[in-house]
């Protein structure tokens, strides 16, 4: 008997286009979901008393439960299939965003970000998965490219959400913002649907690509990683810790430290993803011709270190500068240091590795929104006592000099003799090696 999935003819571009759109929709509501708070943290604070460190926990508690899942998010998806696990994880994105904006009970609000970090993260790896069907051997690093740029166009929305939804709802309350955030989880499930939808459709009337296996975390494969896997580890941990848990507050200390509205606030803190979406592109074309990819890391480590410094309120130096720094170095080191793994690992490892700096990325975060929280309470940083924000600037330039400091071995390393030529690997290479 003929195999009449075979016969079948493959999706036409315009159906697949119009799944990437659909699909990046979910990612664009996850995305916004999590960062719907960034704007009104102070008001966590004068509004629901919460301290602090309670405010970066809304952030941490939810690194806990991406931990807690990306241990077992993987084989889920693989068991239920790609539009399942979307609209599933999905659902809970809508649930959390829910949860979190419908009670003043700091306990129910904080169970509504766990359950985001149950929802989100997952949905991050089955949007990713469901991609490679529809996009195996055509175009699919720019769908994936595409796909991330709508997501971060969620974080963008947030942070200016005081600028362009200040006539949608009330920015004096807490609660106006996050009720956005819930209608970012109604058009995260919406899309949900029309992608089970249209996979459902296409399932009958065309031949899909298999999703590739998901990347699960294989704890035998941690003790046959090189040395130089490590030093990227290291790089991963210091730099994204010293990135998103400042995002946590950097309205609330833009507001508090140095004056600002909150419109503008929201939109010094929204220069970082939008530079990510501009420059991280251009600069893995960059680092392709190039190489130097042990140097680019250690560049974009280090300009972490002014961008805080400059931020200390005592200096009236403008916020501008810093913010930019921050927006480059977010752009240049992800470019660089995830393709960078590849060179470093065996291809069967991949998954293996990569689930590890997710993870790794995941403890940054808890540690980082916990401490500043602890030296925001510790030294009484507020409106009245602006510099008592000093700490929080020192600790994450700290992380600036640990990021140049694994960024400095993993070059020495490639350097060496036992390197992966990191440093050398250009376009050219690559092609004559294959």
């Amino acid at each position: 008997m003929p195999d009449t999935e075979a016969l079948r003819p493959e999706p036409s571009a315009t159906y697949r286009w119009i799944v990437l759109v659909v699909i990046s929709l979910t990612m664009f509501g996850n995305y916004y979901i999590y960062d719907a708070i960034n704007p009104v943290t102070d008001l966590f604070k004068t509004q629901l008393g919460f301290s602090d460190q309670e405010i970066g926990r809304l952030n941490s508690i939810y690194s806990v439960a991406a931990v807690v899942v990306l241990l077992i998010g993987g084989i889920i998806i693989d068991r239920l299939g790609t539009k399942i696990s979307v609209l599933i994880f999905s659902i809970l994105c809508l649930v959390a965003a829910i949860l979190t904006v419908a009670t003043t009970v700091p306990s129910v609000i904080l169970a509504g970000r766990f359950v985001l970090g149950l929802g989100a993260e997952p949905l991050i790896v089955a949007v990713t998965t469901a991609l490679a069907k529809w996009f195996k051997g055509k175009e699919l690093s720019f769908a994936f490219g595409l796909n991330l740029t709508v997501a971060r166009l969620g974080s963008v929305a947030a942070d200016n959400s005081p600028t362009w939804a200040k006539t949608i709802v009330d920015f004096g309350n807490w609660r106006g913002p996050l009720t956005i955030g819930v209608a970012a989880g109604v058009i995260c499930v919406i899309a949900a649907v029309a992608y089970w939808m249209l996979e459902s459709t296409a399932a009958r009337r065309y031949r899909l690509g298999r999703a590739t296996e998901t990347e699960k975390l294989v704890f035998g494969d941690l003790f046959r990683f090189g040395v130089s896997f490590f030093f990227v580890v290291g790089l991963c941990f210091a730099f994204y810790s010293a990135v998103f848990p400042f995002r946590t507050f950097a309205v609330k200390f833009f507001i508090e430290g140095h004056g600002t509205t909150r419109e503008l606030g929201g939109q010094l803190n929204s220069i970082i993803p939008t530079a990510a979406i501009v420059a991280t592109p251009l600069f893995g074309l960059l680092v392709d011709r190039i190489g130097r990819r042990g140097l680019l890391m250690i560049f974009g480590s280090l300009l972490l270190v002014p961008a805080y410094l400059l931020m200390l309120p005592g200096l009236g130096v403008s916020l501008y500068p810093s913010t930019i720094m921050l927006g480059i170095a977010f752009s240049l080191v992800p470019a660089v240091m995830w393709p960078s793994v590849a060179y470093i690992v065996e291809e069967n490892r991949l998954g293996t590795a990569y689930s590890l700096m997710t993870l790794i990325q995941q403890i940054g975060f808890f540690v980082m929104n916990e401490l500043i929280g602890k030296l925001n309470d510790r030294f009484g940083a507020s409106a009245a006592n602006p510099d008592a924000y000093a700490p929080m600037l020192y600790a994450l330039s700290a992380l600036g000099f640990v990021g140049v400091a694994f960024a400095v071995m993993l070059r020495a390393r490639e350097s060496g003799p036992y390197g992966h030529g990191l440093e050398r690997i250009t376009t050219k290479t690559a092609v004559a090696e294959s």
